[in-house]
């Protein structure tokens, strides 16, 4: 069964956080869904997850006790033992303690954990707890697996465990979404939603959301003057800079044409979406 949503919106009183969004999420796939702080991320995986009712559309989810939910806090509690926190989530699903200690051996050896079993979670790294999260929200081989930024703050062995989680979940066949703000770490996804104050921004994959970028990205020294400033933005030393269609480069610093990728992208069709409000595109 693919689950997801389809034209789902979520009001806080008078503020909007989704609005008419759809989203299937298949079997045996990961999707990332990416944006901003205060883009929709969380709401929308709280609802899938059955943490939170829509104001409306319509959710297509399994039973909660076919959920498996790492919410953006750790997810594990750190009074309790490594082992204390694995027992509790199997209990909770009711998982038979032989094949919960089966299923915890066969997590834990690949992601560093085997060896804490008897650590409280609360004096474990940020790293390895978070790790522990996914491996509780795993435990029950859950059919939709949610899982809120995973990976953000954790250093880069730790980001390849977790991914070595979230590729087994998908191939055990559960319904992987997750959330980041690492555009980079969203291309490793097979499907990409990427939302802008609640709203669908662009969806695919990462490699498609790419090639629809209309005109050209470039990278330049320097943020270019004009009217041109307006279709640039910092990244890292340097600045890209979006030529629309039809818009021909500046006299003046040299702009070296890019092959895009998934930040360029999103980012151009964020630029796009805001000139358009503003007015339309003054070439």
């Amino acid at each position: 069964m693919t689950f997801g949503v389809r034209g789902l919106t979520v009001r806080f009183g008078p503020q909007v956080a989704l609005e008419d969004v759809t989203l299937e999420v298949p079997p045996g796939r990961v999707t990332a869904v990416v944006g901003g702080d205060g883009a929709g991320k969380t709401t929308l995986l709280r609802v899938l997850a059955g943490a939170l009712a829509p104001t409306a559309g319509e959710v297509r989810r399994p039973g909660p006790e076919r959920i498996g939910h790492l919410p953006a806090s750790s997810g594990t509690y750190p009074d309790l033992t490594v082992r204390e926190n694995l027992a509790f989530v199997a209990a909770a699903y009711g998982v038979p303690a032989t094949a919960a200690r089966e299923r915890a051996d066969e997590l834990l050896s690949r992601t560093g954990l085997a060896g804490a079993l008897d650590r409280l979670a609360g004096e474990l790294s940020g790293g390895m707890r978070r790790k522990l999260g996914v491996v509780c929200a795993m435990l029950h081989r859950p059919e939709l697996l949610v899982l809120d930024e995973p990976t953000t703050g954790i250093d880069p062995v730790s980001r390849a465990d977790l991914w070595w989680l979230i590729a087994r979940a998908a191939a055990e066949g559960a319904a992987v979404v997750l959330s980041t703000s690492y555009l980079d770490e969203a291309e490793r996804a097979a499907w990409v939603l990427a939302l802008d104050a609640g709203r669908t921004l662009a969806e695919g994959t990462a490699e498609d959301i790419v090639a629809a970028v209309p005109g050209a990205v470039c990278r330049a020294a320097e943020r270019p003057s004009g009217d041109l400033a307006r279709y640039a933005w910092r990244r890292g030393a340097t600045w890209r800079v979006w030529l629309p269609e039809g818009v021909a480069p500046p006299a003046g610093p040299a702009l070296e044409l890019l092959r895009p990728d998934l930040a360029d992208a999103v980012t151009v069709a964020a630029l796009a979406r805001e000139l358009a409000h503003a007015g339309g595109d003054r070439r």
